[in-house]
């Protein structure tokens, strides 16, 4: 009796880890289809960007923090309207030109597409439109173009990328402009708005370390002892750079895939020397702007008063033919 006791209890037990496992097979058997059936899009620098700096993608200084980890300085223009009025939809272009057929150096080491990205910081109360307020001719500008706003509370911050750069040199926004009239926050005036833009891969993470877009350098004086070289499966070459330093201690600098060496064993070296050449080939950019939200009638205002003016003048030139006119008369009389 106690014999079948344990049987029936081992196999209760047997069926339980059984059930389990097939329900934990069942789970990750869903996720893995899931995430072929419906793949979503790599998080890279706007990401990084929106977790180390939750606040503002600007500094007190005024520089935007993706230049903390993409080094290289690069031209971005951006093209907004001098003026605008309330609750209308106008359009925002930033521009990130570059050389389509530069490659850069991929994450693996291997040689890809350059990806673009940008930030559009607002004045308070500016934001994307919604769909229904964009004209068809707008929509054909922006295209399939995603924007994301920076935090669930800065509306008027909106981040886009990566992108393939091939296609989107030029990123329409389409923004909507605030009404004072329904926001008692909003005043009419100048105000100033700001633009960074990307191309290529960073040289830092967010952690500090280099990526393989980077220069490396030597750690130590000495003499390069030994370049170790290992292939993996895709055919990229990293490799391990020993240097004996003058007291005599070997230091081994890792060099992943990407960056070319540029020295070679019983070189002489210092330390901070170049140790593979600079494999970056894009970088960033940015530019401030100024756009005024104007009043209507204001605009009313300003076209009446110089119709007054015109007129005022066109009644003095008048005025002075009259007054020729009469003495001329009273001179022949």
């Amino acid at each position: 009796m106690r014999n079948a006791s344990i049987t029936a209890r081992l196999t209760r037990n047997a069926r339980v880890i059984l059930n389990t496992l097939l329900i934990a097979i069942a789970t990750v058997t869903i996720f893995c289809i899931s995430d072929l059936a419906f793949p979503q899009a790599a998080a890279a620098y706007p990401f990084w960007a929106q977790q180390t700096y939750p606040e503002t993608p600007r500094e007190p200084t005024g520089r935007i923090v993706c230049a903390n980890c993409h080094l290289a300085a690069k031209v971005t223009e951006v093209e907004v309207p001098q003026s605008v009025l309330p609750d209308t939809v106008f359009k925002a272009v930033v521009k990130i030109p570059y050389d389509t057929s530069l490659q850069q150096v991929g994450a693996d080491g291997s040689k890809v597409g350059l990806n673009v990205g940008a930030v559009l910081m607002l004045p308070e109360g500016f934001k994307i439109a919604p769909e229904d307020r964009i004209s068809e001719e707008l929509k054909e500008e922006v295209g399939d173009t995603y924007f994301q706003t920076y935090s669930e509370d800065k509306e008027n911050v909106v981040i886009v990328g990566p992108l393939p750069g091939e296609q989107y040199q030029e990123i329409v926004f389409p923004v909507l402009s605030p009404n004072p009239a329904t926001d008692k926050n909003i005043q009419f005036g100048k105000y100033s708005v700001h633009v960074g833009g990307n191309r290529g891969r960073g040289q830092v993470y967010p952690t500090g370390e280099k990526s393989n877009n980077s220069v490396y350098s030597a750690s130590a004086t000495g003499t390069i002892t030994k370049i170790a070289k290992e292939e993996d499966e895709d055919g990229n070459v990293k490799y391990a750079v020993s240097i004996q330093s003058e007291a005599g201690e070997t230091v081994t600098d890792k060099v992943p895939a990407g960056p070319e060496l540029i020295v070679s064993e019983g070189q002489a070296v210092k330390a901070g020397d170049a140790l593979t050449n600079n494999p970056n080939v894009g970088g960033f950019g940015q530019q401030d702007a100024e756009i005024v939200l104007q009043d209507a009638g204001r605009v009313k205002g300003l076209i009446a008063f110089v119709a007054l003016v015109m007129l005022a003048q066109v009644m003095l030139v008048l005025k002075k033919k009259q007054v020729e006119r009469v003495q001329a008369a009273e001179m022949n009389f």
